[in-house]
């Protein structure tokens, strides 16, 4: 029997891809939308590293985006857009301009994974061509691969103290078939905190007993230079719904609401927390419904990130039984 998809390949025509890189700890995940497929984003970290967020604008000409790439490597990391956008261009897909010229419309973030694995390794084009390539309408890969191999949480005092970060997704079915999903890369450099208000991974405490508060540890060095603090959430949601760019505005912002749900902190100066939101269908689409079930699914995404992730390079992850 099938495995049931409860992932964000559940909404019609999305195929989601990863490259991953173990060796240098690294690597990418691209989201390849159906034709007519409507954009935005919301960026609420002080860091962001992205490409192609300005023109999702509600208040700028283009409204179709071909792909949405998630990559490790800071800002480096970019330039595996680069490949998503020969892969499409290759098949003819993207945005027609009027002079009958193709353009791919492939917006992506970046979160930073230099600090883990080999600093001078980041996805290029290759990887990002690669990862479309992969992409399939399976049910998502999720743990420690493609944009979240080399993703680590609350890395304040270094890997040692902190816990593996990945991939995560879920989706959830409303009455009339329409679906919201969401799928994030977990960075973080707060703690994941689990349904029930208890942390779930996140800085080890100083006798590796147990978690502590990456705010408390955050307060106590606030007269103080953070030791590591290069991190970042981003992610994307989507629905089959029919919603124009500024109500998948609105969306990306609620969405928002469920990164601060299961992350404390989020948003920080440290952070690049960047959620694009996709609409793909025809659905019939309240924007409050969908927004307020967005944040629900950005906040089960996370979680299963770290559930789902697994050492690697000397950080350990949750799953795992503590050495």
């Amino acid at each position: 029997m099938p495995k049931k998809n409860d992932t964000i390949t559940r909404v019609p025509g999305i195929q989601v891809g990863h490259f991953t890189d173990e060796a240098a700890v690294t690597g990418c995940t691209v989201l390849l939308c159906p034709p007519k497929t409507v954009g935005a984003v919301d960026v609420r970290g002080g860091a962001p590293g992205t490409r192609e967020t300005d023109l999702l604008a509600a208040h700028n000409l283009v409204e179709e985006v071909s792909a949405v790439l998630l990559s490790g490597g800071s800002a480096f990391g970019l330039a595996a857009a680069d490949g998503v956008m020969r892969w499409h261009v290759e098949r003819g897909i993207g945005y027609r301009s009027r002079s009958g010229v193709i353009v791919p419309i492939v917006s992506a973030a970046i979160l930073f994974d230099l600090t883990i694995g080999a600093p001078d390794a980041y996805p290029g084009a290759e990887a990002g061509y690669q990862a479309c390539d992969n992409a399939t309408a399976a049910p998502v890969i999720m743990g420690s691969v493609g944009a979240g191999t080399g993703a680590r949480i609350a890395a304040l005092f270094g890997n040692e103290r902190a816990s593996k970060g990945g991939i995560g997704s879920a989706s959830v079915m409303l009455p009339g078939g329409l679906i919201v999903a969401a799928l994030m890369a977990v960075n973080a450099v707060g703690n994941v905190i689990g349904e029930d208000g208890d942390i779930l991974a996140g800085l080890r405490a100083a006798d590796d007993r147990g978690f502590v508060s990456a705010l408390d540890a955050m307060t106590a060095l606030a007269s103080e230079e953070l030791p590591e603090r290069e991190n970042t959430v981003i992610g994307v949601v989507a629905t089959n719904g029919a919603l124009n760019k500024t109500q998948l505005q609105k969306v990306a912002q609620m969405a928002h609401d469920g990164l601060a749900r299961a992350v404390n902190p989020a948003h920080t100066m440290f952070d690049g927390d960047t959620i694009f939101a996709l609409a793909t269908g025809d659905k019939s689409a309240d924007t409050t419904l969908v927004g307020a079930y967005a944040a629900e699914m950005v906040a089960e995404a996370i979680r299963r990130a770290v559930l789902q992730a697994t050492s690697l390079a000397g950080v350990r992850a949750v799953r795992e039984r503590q050495t």
